[in-house]
C-alpha cells in the first residue's frame, strides 16, 4: 500500500495558517498593550496613531523626518550638516528647500502646515 504523498504537505499547511492566526490574535492584543504603555493613558490622538508628530514641536518633527539623512544632532550624514543651516538660509527659504527640495535633496511632502513652520524656523535658529 502506498501512502499518498499530498497528505503531509496539507498537514503542514493547514498547521501553518492556524499558527499564523494564533499569532495574528496574540499580536493584536499585544499592540493595545503597547499603546497603552506608551502614552500612559491608552487614548492617542489620530495624529500620534499614524505616526505623524504635533505640529509645533519641531524637534521631534525634525527627528522624524530628517534625522536619517542629516544626523541626530543636524552633523550631516547622508545629508549635509546643518549646524549652522540658520546662518545660510532664513526661514523661508528652509521652507522652501524642504518643500521643494534641492540638489540631491528630495521635496519632503509630508513636512507641511505647522509642522513645516515650526521646523524651518527652528533651523534657522541654528546658527
Amino acid at each position: 500500500m502506498r501512502k499518498n504523498p499530498v497528505v503531509p504537505y496539507a498537514i503542514i499547511a493547514v498547521l501553518g495558517i492556524l499558527t499564523v492566526v494564533i499569532i495574528s490574535i496574540v499580536g493584536i492584543n499585544q499592540r493595545a498593550d503597547i499603546q497603552q504603555a506608551g502614552d500612559g493613558s491608552g487614548e492617542q490622538t489620530e495624529e500620534t496613531q499614524e505616526g505623524e508628530t504635533a505640529g509645533g514641536d519641531a524637534d521631534a518633527v525634525y527627528q522624524s523626518n530628517c534625522a536619517a539623512c542629516h544626523g541626530a544632532d543636524l552633523s550631516g550624514g547622508a545629508g549635509p550638516d546643518l549646524t549652522q543651516v540658520g546662518s545660510k538660509y532664513s526661514s523661508d527659504e528652509i521652507a522652501d528647500i524642504i518643500q521643494n527640495g534641492t540638489g540631491s535633496m528630495p521635496p519632503q511632502d509630508q513636512v507641511a502646515g505647522e509642522e513645516l513652520s515650526a521646523l524651518s524656523e527652528w533651523l534657522s535658529e541654528q546658527q
